[in-house]
């Protein structure tokens, strides 16, 4: 018997600006696709078990859209574009940045297989380089018929099956009056109200374990000692800031805001985590375990690394990957990704027929079983619960159903949970001899560290770190909470995923801008005046600083 895990990291930055308006809308889109449709699948195949991973940051963001749609008091503004009555009425750049908003999907499978939504876009492309003499010739039908698409085509196939009024619209296709925008913002918080109490009720019948991310989703191994990003890649540049102040009491915060919010959401504290991008140390492992934390789940490249480091032989697979493992005196059972296997479904089957690539991965599933050299061997199948399905056809529905159906009832292959298979096999671990600190991108921390924009954001979050450290104690109680809710913000990795010069421009820039703005208002929660540099942005030479907070020229 092979026993399966899969585990759906569900996660999105937080988008809201130190005056809590969203920057950018993908919370509430991908709720109404992805967590929808994952929540549907998941109900209608109920003898599959599985693990889905909520970070604290993407409930707060789900029941603040669930506060928006019952009060109309809209904080996003591509949400409150569904229902605008005025959108012609917009300056010329707000008009222009919505309607690029409202083509930002992938076309082949969210466009192209709409001919009135394709047609939008082939008006657009033929003025677009006019500027504001272009933007003059859509009219307000237009961008209405622009944005109820838009919305429409963020909807999830689970989501269109079940709602005939919905099919009504893409069928309609043009010309939608007021009230059919109304109605698809009525649904889209008819929905969104749903996922929480959906997911909690499957965990109650105990179909889906649910797990979760350190609060803020903060890389736990940098805040506790930077030099751990040096022990897979020993060459890497590190910031001047030699260490996080506090680190571990930071990360404590982050672990046990986690339990906590994961308890009144959920009604029970979870008993295991993803820790943010799948980062560990031997520190943050003992850490975790020392909260009783009973599981942790992590990279291949981890282990791999780690293996490695130890002297272990790795030229077979199947006798080192699909058993779990614990650090010497720690409780923990760490679980490790299957990257092949994981890196099918994100990224290969998205171009195949839906029974085609059920059926391959049910056959390399059952090659795992035959070679593993394990008495009871376990494949951790992890991924983002969001961002693969929108490459699929039908969001990934013929897949994932077919998948699902035939691992309901498999012979030989059990989809179940970490901690059911902790129950039913407390001794099938071995132990590792070493931990070697890493992530599950290539098994370091390259992605949120050494590169010199990186770095510098770093180097100023030290810097915020160090004026709250010197004026939190002096600060009323309100202001100490919202001081305390805005360095965890800052302490959030996805800041440093898009820092430097590889990612796309807007993006870097948007959450350049969102961090700055947030690292500026923690300065002024504090009472102290913010430092000018950050009224440049990070990533445009915005210069390097000492430790000490002091600018330094020409980095």
């Amino acid at each position: 018997m092979l026993h399966l895990v899969f585990c759906w990291h569900f996660h999105q930055p937080d988008y809201r600006d130190a005056d809590g308006r969203y920057q950018l809308p993908w919370t509430y889109l991908h709720a109404m696709k992805d967590y929808a449709d994952m929540a549907a699948l998941l109900e209608a195949a109920p003898n599959l078990r599985c693990v889905v991973n909520f970070v604290p940051t993407l409930t707060a963001q789900l029941l603040d859209y669930s506060d928006q749609f019952a009060t109309g008091e809209l904080r996003d503004p591509l949400l409150a574009s569904l229902i605008a009555s005025d959108l012609y009425a917009l300056p010329a750049a707000e008009k222009r940045q919505l309607v690029e908003q409202c083509f930002k999907v992938n076309h082949p499978t969210m466009l192209e297989p709409f001919p009135a939504y394709k047609r939008l876009y082939i008006l657009w492309k033929t003025i677009a380089e006019d500027e504001e003499s272009g933007l003059a010739y859509l009219s307000e039908q237009y961008l209405a018929d622009l944005v109820t698409w838009y919305h429409l085509a963020w909807t999830g196939e689970t989501v269109r099956r079940a709602r005939p009024d919905v099919l009504a619209m893409i069928r309609k296709g043009e010309a939608f009056s007021p009230q059919d925008r109304r109605n698809l913002f009525d649904l889209y918080g008819e929905v969104i109200a749903s996922l929480l109490p959906r997911y909690r009720a499957m965990a109650e019948l105990g179909q889906i374990e649910l797990s979760a991310t350190p609060h803020s989703h903060p890389i736990l191994p940098l805040l506790l000692d930077f030099q751990v990003a040096r022990e897979a890649r020993p060459d890497l540049e590190l910031p001047q800031a030699t260490a996080y102040p506090g680190g571990e009491k930071r990360a404590r915060a982050h672990i046990d805001a986690a339990l906590e919010t994961h308890q009144v959401q959920f009604g029970q504290p979870p008993a295991g985590f993803w820790p943010a991008e799948g980062g560990v140390s031997d520190a943050a492992v003992r850490l975790l375990a020392k909260s009783g934390v009973k599981w942790i789940a992590s990279g291949e490249a981890v282990l791999r690394h780690s293996l490695a480091a130890a002297g272990i032989d790795l030229s077979h697979k199947a006798h080192w990957c699909y058993t779990p493992y614990r650090l010497s005196g720690a409780d923990t059972v760490l679980f490790f990704r299957d990257d092949h296997l994981s890196d099918l479904i994100g990224f290969e089957y998205k171009s195949w027929h839906g029974s085609d690539a059920a059926r391959h991965f049910l056959h390399a599933l059952d090659e795992v079983r035959r070679h593993a050299n394990s008495p009871n061997p376990v494949v951790s199948i992890i991924l983002d619960g969001e961002n693969a399905w929108e490459y699929y056809p039908f969001n990934g529905f013929y897949f994932l159903s077919e998948l699902f159906a035939a691992l309901s009832d498999h012979a030989s292959l059990r989809a179940t949970t970490f901690s059911e298979y902790l129950e039913l096999h407390p001794h099938s671990t071995a132990a590792l001899p070493r931990l070697v600190a890493g992530s599950w991108v290539y098994g370091d921390f390259c992605t949120w560290m050494g590169d010199p924009a990186k770095n510098r954001g770093w180097d100023w979050l030290v810097a915020a770190k160090q004026a709250y450290d010197v004026a939190i104690a002096t600060l009323p109680d309100e202001l100490q909470r919202e001081a305390e809710a805005l360095l965890k913000s800052c302490e959030s990795s996805d800041w440093f995923w898009w820092f430097g010069d590889y990612n796309p421009a807007d993006a870097v820039a948007s959450f350049d801008r969102v961090y700055r703005q947030k690292l500026k208002r923690l300065y002024q929660t504090l009472r102290v005046f913010p430092p000018n540099y950050l009224d440049s942005p990070l990533c445009q030479g915005g210069g390097a600083m000492e430790a000490g907070g002091v600018m330094r020229r020409g980095v």
